[in-house]
Order: structure tokens, then C-alpha cells, then sequence
């Protein structure tokens, strides 16, 4: 509901327009809970969840003879949700450190502190103090999708805004620029709905 809007619009609005409100909710991509079965994008490679109760440890990665990659979540069923949510937030703040501390070698820059977060609206961010932050979700995409994100707040410690001068900055270091935007306009929003219930 619009901030100045009140209830009685808003009921309005949605009796007279209820299909298109079905159909646009009918477009959205379903939830995908990290339970066993569930397949989700790891580096941008489809992994189907599997449960290994009577095995020792927490989550890793196999690949089955067929091709099909996995992922193991050992211990008990109820804390699968939050060994795989646990897992791909260690796996992000790996990639992302080593990403960010690259492109800040080649830029000449330090970056002081990653932090790794579940954030909706923005991707990433970057303070004039040299503090990165991250969604974990970014290890959902492709490597190249994560390392332009690494890049573009990286060269905020160049520029601070995104002038024409900043993203000369970004294509220099990260040739996959076009192309990971163009992925994160297309398929960012799915990543969303994974690790949510249904």
C-alpha cells in the first residue's frame, strides 16, 4: 500500500484488479526450504539436497557417478535448514574475501572488514571506511555473477558513487561486467527463494 494510501483504497484497488494481483502472484517463483530433495544453485550448479543422518559431520559437496552433484547434510533432520544456510554463508564469505582482496590488490586499496548478510534490497555495499558487505545468496549465482559483485563494491573505495568514472573502474577489473548484470536482471530475483519455507 502506497505510504499516503489508507485501507479502503487499498480494498478498492484490490477487488477491482484481483486477476492481475492472481497472475502477478502466480508469476513469483516458489519457495525451495533447504530440506532434503530440494535442488538449489551452488556456483550457479544445480545441488540437490541430501540427507545422511548416520554420518559424521555437517555439509560438503559429492558428485554421484550420473553427474548429479549433491549436497550432504549430516546429524539430525532438524537441523538441516540451518547447517545448509550455515554452509553457503561460510562458502560466500570465502569466495567474496578472496575476491574483494584481489581486485583490491589491483586497484591499490584496502578493504578493512566483509561482512556477509541475507539483505533483500541491495546486493551489496560498500562504506567510505573500506567495510564491504555481502548477501550470502551471491554464492547461489555463477562464480562470474559473484566476482563482478565483488569488483563493482571494490571500486566504490575509487569512487564512492556511479559516475561514468566508477564503472570505468569496474569494466577494468572485471570483463564479465555486462554479462553479470544482465544475469542478476534476469535471474537475481529467484535467488530469494531459496532457504524460504513454503
Amino acid at each position: 500500500m502506497p505510504p499516503r494510501g489508507n485501507l479502503i483504497e487499498a480494498k478498492d484497488f484490490a477487488q477491482r484488479h484481483g486477476a492481475w494481483i492472481a497472475a502477478r502472484l502466480g508469476g513469483l517463483p516458489k519457495a525451495a526450504p533447504f530440506s532434503p530433495g530440494t535442488s538449489l544453485p551452488l556456483r550457479g550448479h544445480l545441488h540437490r539436497i541430501v540427507h545422511r543422518a548416520g554420518v559424521r559431520g555437517t555439509v560438503w559437496q559429492e558428485t554421484r557417478d550420473s553427474g548429479e552433484k549433491i549436497l550432504c547434510v549430516a546429524g539430525d533432520s532438524e537441523f538441516i535448514d540451518r547447517r545448509v544456510h550455515d554452509y553457503l554463508k561460510r562458502e560466500a564469505r570465502a569466495a567474496l574475501t578472496e575476491a574483494s582482496h584481489r581486485y583490491a590488490e589491483v586497484l591499490g586499496v584496502k578493504v578493512k572488514r566483509i561482512t556477509i548478510r541475507d539483505q533483500s534490497s541491495r546486493w551489496g555495499s560498500c562504506t567510505s571506511a573500506g567495510a564491504l558487505s555481502f548477501s550470502w545468496r551471491l554464492i547461489l549465482a555463477p562464480a562470474y555473477v559473484l566476482d563482478y559483485l565483488a569488483a563493482h563494491e571494490v571500486a566504490h573505495l575509487v569512487e564512492m558513487n556511479h559516475s561514468a568514472r566508477f564503472w570505468k573502474v569496474v569494466a577494468k577489473i572485471c570483463p564479465a561486467t555486462e554479462r553479470a548484470k544482465r544475469w542478476l536482471d534476469t535471474h537475481g530475483n529467484d535467488l530469494h527463494r531459496y532457504g524460504i519455507e513454503e
